[in-house]
Order: C-alpha cells, then structure tokens, then sequence
C-alpha cells in the first residue's frame, strides 16, 4: 500500500467490515483527532499538521432530544454551579409537565443542514454516524441531580421508569427521523457508566432499571439499519454483557487503568466492536513518542482481530498539555501499524486458501 492509499479515509464498506467483522486494508480511525480542552488555544495552527490523517468516519451531531432548555418548562432551575445542584425536576411532580414538552422529532433539529452534509458524506462514499451525548444515566442525573438520581433507583423506581420509557420513546423518534432524513450508518450516543473500579451501580440496578431502555435504542438502530456506537467512561467490565445483549455494537473507550484489557478481549472479543482509545491521562500526557508508540502497537496487538470488530481514537479529549510530539506518535503509529496489522491477516488468509 503507498502512501496516498495508507492516508487516504477508508470507504463506507471498509468501515462496516471493521465494525461487523471484516478485512478493512487498515484499522478505521474515528474521533482520533478528539481535541479537547485547551489544547487548540496551546498549540492553535500547529494542529493543522495532522490535516494529512484521517478521520474515517464523518460524524453529525444534535442537541440532546431531552434538553430542558428548549422546553419552555414553567418554573426556574438553577444553571450554574456544579451539576449535581442544577437539578431541573427537583420535584417529581413536575414530570409531567416535563414529558408533556418534548421537543418535537421533525422541528426540533435543523434537519436542511445536517442533510447536506449527509448527502456530501454519502456522495464521497463514508461511513456516517450521526447522534448526541448522554443516554439513560447521564442526562437523568441532569435532570435529577446525581445524589438525588442515585436516591431514586431505590426509592423513586417507579417514576424513574417512567422517565426512562418516555425517553427511550424520544430518542427512538429522532433516531427514525435521522434515518429517514439522513441514512446515517451508525448511532452515537454515550453514558459514562463506570468509575475507577466498576460501574456507577450495581449490575442489578443497571439490569433493572436502565437495560430494558438500551434494549429500546437497540431495537431502534436495528430496525433504522444503523450500528449502536457507545462511549462510556470508567469500568463497565460488568455491565458489557447486558450492554452487548441490548444492541451496542460498537464499544468506546476500555479505559485504562480502569479496565483490562486483555480480560476484555479474551472475554468479549468478536461479540462487539472495540473502538479502542489511547490513555489520555497517562500515556499521552506523561510517556515519549516511543512509548506512545508502544501504546498504540498493543491496543492493536490486543484487540485486533482476523475478523476485524476493531477502531481507534483517543480515550477522551486530548487536552492542553500533552506534547504535540505525542499526539502525532499516536496518529502515524494508528495508521501505520494498523495497515501493517491488516495486511499479516490478509496474507494468513491467502496462504491458507485452497
């Protein structure tokens, strides 16, 4: 492969291989170039060096579908300070008010625009993903409050499935609205589940309380033909096997330090695509370009697989700090060692072709 091949995005088709079990020619990069916060203000044009990689996937995002404040709700909430004293329904009383003024699938979104950047997407044949942040854990603890949130899946269960069915209801609207108006190849969405040693609640509470709704979204993404593309943060070790049932497709980031690897991928692998993020906190930050490198060669050596159901990007946010030498160790690295990867299970195959 040369290198205007190696540099070039990958195809639509390339993408759903890695995602569904294929042979892409290299490992997809998708939210690889994840600029987070400060760093466009510490290194501004300097960034402009890694136009030359690419992002394999064409990414269109929406307000959440569940955002209080286009709802014209008719009482105040607190929106400074710090998240968990801006609870928007501080009393549950007010939830059906608040169900009553869910935006609206059809109006709610500048529909024209996202369709022209669609139609450009699939013209150029990529792969589409299209979606919005927070799901069934994020966006109620902004609506509820954390403590508040972590209270009510004991002693509010009944309200707290109420919120959840209305929401799995308003998501499920928009993301049939996305896929008449866009056919987008996949959904993005995310809920930082985990924490440093395991997930926010108890795998009963999540079975209970929040599966049944992914199943929803699942069901949702399946029947819209799109992939279910999860970012969840922290140590969701213990909740994968309900989230693998309930549809995810494609699993974001393993976080590390809070994950192993390897138990990951001996226990889980081929039954999900892993979009493998490099350690923002630590690796980046603190190691040389060789040990990025290093980095980068065993997430692949990890989880890639002769089936594919691998991609690549950054942990999280790449934030100011992190030596610029760093972030490009990271991106060459993904792109050429990812090729090189491929093409040892391309040559596997062939030798062992009749």
């Amino acid at each position: 492969m040369n290198q205007s091949e190696l540099f070039c995005p990958l195809s639509r088709e390339e993408v759903i291989a890695a995602v569904e079990g294929g042979n892409p020619r290299r490992i997809p990069l998708v939210r690889a170039k994840w600029w987070g916060e400060g760093l466009v203000e510490q290194y501004g044009r300097e960034l402009d060096r890694f136009d030359r990689i690419p992002e394999d996937v064409v990414q269109l995002w929406i307000t959440n579908p569940v955002d209080p404040s286009k709802m014209n709700l008719s009482w105040k909430w607190r929106q400074d300070g710090p998240h968990d004293s801006r609870a928007v329904i501080d009393d549950w009383a007010k939830l059906d008010e608040f169900l009553d003024k869910l935006p609206d699938p059809a109006t709610d979104v500048d529909w024209t625009a996202l369709e022209r950047e669609a139609e450009a997407a699939h013209k150029a044949g990529r792969y589409l993903l299209w979606g919005f942040w927070n799901l069934f854990f994020e966006r109620p603890w902004i609506i509820r409050g954390m403590e508040n949130l972590m209270v009510d899946y004991y002693t509010e269960t009944d309200n707290v499935r109420r919120l959840h069915a209305a929401m799995a209801a308003q998501y499920s609207r928009f993301i049939a609205e996305a896929a008449r108006r866009l056919s987008p190849d996949g959904f993005w969405t995310s809920d930082d589940l985990g924490h440093q040693s395991g997930p926010m609640m108890s795998p009963q509470i999540f079975h209970d309380l929040i599966y049944p709704y992914y199943c929803r979204i699942g069901e949702a993404c399946r029947e819209a033909g799109m992939h279910f593309w999860l970012h969840s943060c922290g140590d969701n070790t213990l909740l994968l096997p309900d989230l693998i049932d309930a549809g995810v497709d494609v699993f974001h980031p393993v976080q590390k330090h809070t994950m192993d690897e390897a138990a990951v991928i001996n226990k889980f692998g081929g039954k999900v695509c892993f979009l493998a993020g490099i350690d923002v906190q630590h690796v980046l930050q603190e190691a040389d370009a060789d040990g990025v490198r290093r980095e980068v060669r065993f997430l692949i050596d990890t989880f890639d697989r002769p089936d594919g159901k691998l991609c690549l990007a950054a942990g999280n946010g790449i934030v100011s700090g992190t030596p610029i030498e760093n972030i490009e160790a990271f991106l060459d690295e993904a792109i050429t060692y990812g090729a090189q990867h491929r093409m040892r299970y391309t040559e596997a195959r062939s030798e062992t072709r009749p």
